[in-house]
């Protein structure tokens, strides 16, 4: 193994970015698009007039900038998935946001030293949606799935030294989707420019079909698009693999021979490999190089990661290690950015996810982007990568059903050759709750599904969302599978494993409890599908809907059922659209079930997932909070979140007693409505106090070890008089690059600093230096305020803005201010990269 010297390593570096301006040039288009809602047939042209169009940056969706109303996609119609049988109107099902009609995108550029022998591309990591793309004119493409990313050679249609147009013509339909999609070129936008002879977009696949300790083998398979003209002895590819730091581990030289089908196949050995799992995320880079007699004509990197994925009679394994999901679901959009993509809140998303032990995304129920699997692969978070949830039967009367036989096997094809490489992505969901799930030919379409995962990946599992157990495990439907996924009915698990021949089942969608943050509702009982005049569910957690349950009846079946690998909780965040169980209750246009809010602030929740799924950390999180004017004498519920066995409760001083987690109850014996209206279940990871009463003061818990010993403790103080603002960032050093974001916790505290829990008051923000104010959100599912105006009311005390940089480096001052208190200001810096 040779190690590569800073010097050498800077000379290599600065040679392989000049080759590569020579053989191989990428970039994006981010500047410079102008943007229409009106529908001009000869907006294609290039000719055309756009001087009026509003300037924008892609990725862009125009919706999210509103207004909010009850008539954008009012759906009149009855949500089977969710029990309904008789249609009824919900104005908020998809977000309220005005997502439906036509945009039009267009921008003009050039390509620098092009010439007639070379290749341009377009890729589209994902434009919402039916795109049509005309290049100086003429219609060189389209895509109807707004989720998945789509390529296509523009060369044919361009002229060297003559400037480019592209026009892209976007139409979301009215009852297309079950939430909030997004609208526009909400993803990015590549050109590539290659010499005719090069490895096309996604043209390479790697294997690794030997993991050991010792050594591993990596089987590299890459694609050539060439010449007619030249025969396959003339290309020669150089391949060489570097570690994670850099290092040259493996190097090959290969020549094409007639029989390879334009395909290299390349096979390395790597020594002492360092294996890619949540923990340590270790990723390695392929470069290889195409030469064409003797001349380079394309450097094309592959990024991978080395380990293994098996399943079976000991559950899911990764690198030989059994594995059981934490996992949530997750729709695509941002909260107040909309679906617009952007890396830095993908990742204070992450970031969030693993502090509370979550090792694992459903990208439910979509392709995702490729922001989030790079993040994922990074940062060591396992996805499920979904595809559809609709198929030829239709959810909603302009959903993918009308594109379904046409495209489905041209949508999958592009997501798994897109992601293949991807170590994080260690599944393939092929469906969500399909409609054909009770149908006699449902299975044999499952398996036309699942076997083109196969045929393009044959490395990785593939699972699907049921939620009609009665039916797969009669009808083969689930049978097919290779790891039957279930969504909801835990109860329900033992039969479905007795009756299915796979040894595992995944709960690949669980909870759906709903709740708001600091919302806290009285009388403190087990509630389904119930409603309040203030649009909200309680911040107790003891409320879910109709065909769901409480976070512990899931936790205790994957604890005591071995053949249980793990659960995907709906959601992980709340996201736009499906305000459950407010269906008809304008002005309610989000959902409750994440664990995090819209504006990404931990629910209670939060902590009773990371006391469960992170124990070697420390968690000691007491609700409700303790300022409750009025209501001095009744009684107020203590909850613990907790990652130790027990904990004892002071008010005053005075013990209320200590409660010990309830070890002794089973998945078993709890199979009844006495004790899911008992909170039995709950007794076994949450600590409870349900007399107490209140008086304004102090509460002070106390942890215990199993030892007996105390270990920890925490107060909550009843709030005085508002007094100061209080802020604080996820991140105060920011790239200086127009993308990076910072997000500031802004909260209404007293004098002492404690949280001012009912506080609503609006507040203000002003931005100066080398940023922008960029949103604001305070995860109210029924507040119809604008993302994007400086300014917003408070939720129970909290809320969250956003700061982007500009391109240059220096401070962002970011001040923020209310009436009756005093204002603060918070000093972000931002730097080149």
């Amino acid at each position: 193994m040779k190690k590569i010297g800073p010097l050498f390593l800077l000379i290599i570096i600065l040679s392989g970015f000049t080759l590569n301006a020579q053989v191989r040039h990428e970039f994006l288009l981010q500047k410079g698009w102008k943007f229409t809602r009106e529908d001009h047939p000869d907006s294609k042209l290039p000719e055309f007039d756009d001087h009026q169009w509003q300037q924008v940056s892609v990725p862009h969706d125009w919706a999210i900038y509103g207004p909010f109303s009850s008539r954008n996609d009012r759906q009149h119609v009855a949500i089977t998935q969710d029990g309904q049988t008789a249609p009824t109107e919900h104005a908020g099902r998809t977000g309220g946001l005005p997502f439906v009609g036509v945009g039009w995108y267009r921008i003009k550029f050039n390509i620098p030293d092009h010439t007639p022998d070379k290749r341009v591309s377009l890729l589209f990591d994902g434009a919402m949606s039916n795109a049509r793309v005309y290049i100086n004119g003429q219609e060189v493409a389209c895509w109807p799935n707004g989720y998945n990313s789509f390529h296509f050679d523009i060369s044919p249609f361009i002229r060297p030294g003559k400037e480019i147009t592209l026009a892209v013509r976007l139409e979301n339909l009215p009852e297309s989707s079950r939430w909030y999609p997004g609208a526009g070129l909400y993803r990015n936008v590549h050109v590539i420019v290659t010499q005719e002879a090069h490895i096309p977009v996604w043209g390479t696949r790697i294997n690794t079909p030997v993991v050991k300790k010792e050594f591993a083998r990596i089987h590299l398979q890459s694609q050539i698009i060439k010449p007619a003209t030249q025969k396959p002895e003339a290309y020669q590819l150089v391949t060489t693999i570097h570690d994670p730091a850099g290092m040259t581990v493996a190097t090959r030289t290969d020549k094409l021979t007639l029989y390879d089908d334009d395909t290299f196949k390349q096979d390395f050995i790597i020594p002492s490999p360092q294996c890619w799992d949540t923990e340590n995320p270790a990723l390695y880079t392929a470069t290889s190089e195409l030469f064409e007699n003797g001349m380079l004509k394309d450097i094309y990197t592959t990024r991978f990661g080395i380990r293994s994925l098996a399943w079976g009679n000991q559950g899911f394994l990764l690198n030989e290690k059994p594995v059981k999901f934490k996992g949530v679901c997750n729709h695509h959009d941002l909260g107040p950015l909309g679906a617009a993509v952007n890396d830095a809140a993908i990742r204070r998303q992450i970031r969030l996810l693993k502090d509370m032990g979550c090792n694992a995304i459903r990208t439910s129920h979509n392709m995702p982007a490729p922001e989030l699997v790079n993040a994922c692969d990074e940062m060591g978070m396992m996805l499920v990568a979904e595809s559809f949830d609709e198929w030829q039967a239709a959810k909603c009367q302009n959903g993918y059903h009308l594109y379904f036989n046409e495209w489905v096997e041209k949508d999958l094809v592009n997501l798994i050759r897109h992601y293949r490489n991807n170590p994080s992505i260690v599944m393939w969901c092929i469906g969500n709750e399909v409609i054909e799930q009770a149908s006699e030919s449902g299975a044999k379409l499952t398996l036309r599904l699942q076997n083109i995962c196969h045929r393009e990946d044959p490395s990785r599992p593939v699972t699907q969302g049921m939620d009609n157990p009665t039916a797969v495990i009669n009808n083969n439907f689930a049978a097919v599978m290779d790891i039957p996924g279930f969504n909801y009915r835990p109860f329900m698990y033992p039969e479905n494993y007795r009756k299915l021949p796979q040894p595992l089942l995944l709960g690949t969608e669980t909870a759906s409890t709903i709740s708001s943050r600091g919302a806290y509702k009285f009388p403190v009982v087990r509630r389904s599908m119930h409603t309040y005049d203030d649009h909200q569910s309680s911040s107790y957690d003891v409320e879910h809907c109709g065909w769901s349950n409480l976070p512990e009846d899931d936790f205790i079946r994957h604890e005591d059922y071995p053949y249980c690998i793990g659960e995907f909780v709906w959601t992980g965040f709340d996201y736009l659209g499906e305000p459950t169980p407010y269906y008809t209750n304008w002005p309610s246009h989000s959902s409750l079930f994440g664990i995090i809010d819209l504006a990404g602030i931990p629910k209670d929740r939060y902590y009773l997932y990371r006391s469960h799924w992170n124990p070697d950390q420390e968690t000691l999180h007491v609700l409700p909070h303790w300022t409750w004017p009025g209501k001095e004498g009744d009684t107020i519920p203590v909850f613990v979140y907790t990652n130790y066995p027990s904990a004892e409760l002071f008010i005053n001083g005075k013990s209320q007693g200590k409660v010990t987690k309830n070890s002794s109850v089973k998945a078993g014996n709890t199979e009844n409505k006495e004790d899911r209206q008992a909170f039995t279940r709950q007794k076994r990871y949450r600590l409870m106090w349900m007399n107490t009463i209140y008086e304004p003061g102090t509460l002070r818990v106390v942890a215990y070890n199993s030892e007996g010993q105390a270990v920890a403790e925490k107060e909550v103080r009843t709030a005085g008089k508002p007094h100061h603002i209080e802020l604080s960032a996820d991140r105060t050093q920011l790239h200086a690059d127009g993308q990076d974001l910072a997000f500031i916790l802004v909260r209404i505290v007293d004098k002492d600093g404690n949280l001012c829990p009912d506080d609503d008051r609006q507040i203000s923000f002003t931005v100066n230096g080398k940023g922008n104010f960029k949103a604001v959100a305070n995860g109210n599912p029924a507040s119809l305020e604008s993302f994007q105006t400086p300014k917003m009311k408070l939720f129970h005390g909290q809320l969250t803005a956003i700061v982007q940089s500009r391109e240059d480096e220096g401070e962002i001052t970011f001040e923020a201010t209310a009436p009756g208190v005093k204002r603060s200001t918070l000093i972000l810096k931002t730097q080149k990269k």
